[in-house]
């Protein structure tokens, strides 16, 4: 079952599990003005994306983009990672739902870890501000990046990718 809300709030909820240790120290060192990682997402460009090795198979998507459109965005899911969603900067709308209620739209990719499933307007939504975490574990079918509002903002999030059992 996804977990949301504040780092400190999830952090209590979370497995205790190696992965996800390493996720929220990741976490405590990014959200620090100042450090090492804060300085190296703050610098990424929009429109591209940082691909950083933590410790153990986990590591982290760093990115910069501009949030899109509903109609733009696909529901995905990941058998081999659990994912780790954490707004730097802005805020964005994430839908997710049940893998039980999906409809498999395009199987397995195994390279990218990656399903994608059909549409499903009854997914639930949750609006995610800066400093706040969403992670997504196999089941959880999720559609991130979405605008908020009508208008596009720039986020700035950072995905840490924890290999599932780990």
């Amino acid at each position: 079952m996804a977990l949301y809300g504040s780092i400190e709030t999830v952090r209590e909820q979370a497995p205790k599990q190696g992965g996800i240790a390493t996720a929220f120290a990741y976490l405590d060192e990014l959200m620090q003005p100042g450090s090492a990682a804060h300085a190296r997402v703050r610098a990424i460009a929009p429109g591209d994306t940082v691909k950083t090795e933590l410790a153990g198979g986990v590591f982290v998507i760093e990115q910069t983009y501009e949030t899109r459109l509903r109609a733009d965005g696909f529901f995905e899911s990941h058998r081999k990672f659990i994912d780790v969603q954490v707004v730097v900067e802005g805020e964005e709308a994430m839908e997710i739902a049940d893998v039980s209620r999906m409809t498999v739209k395009q199987p397995y990719n195994e390279k990218r870890d990656l399903i994608i499933y059909e549409d499903n307007t009854e997914a639930s939504l949750l609006r995610v501000h800066a400093g706040q975490v969403a992670v997504f574990f196999p089941n959880d079918v999720h559609m991130p990046t979405l605008r908020v509002r009508a208008a596009a903002v720039n986020v700035r999030k950072c995905v840490v990718k924890v290999p599932v059992g780990q």
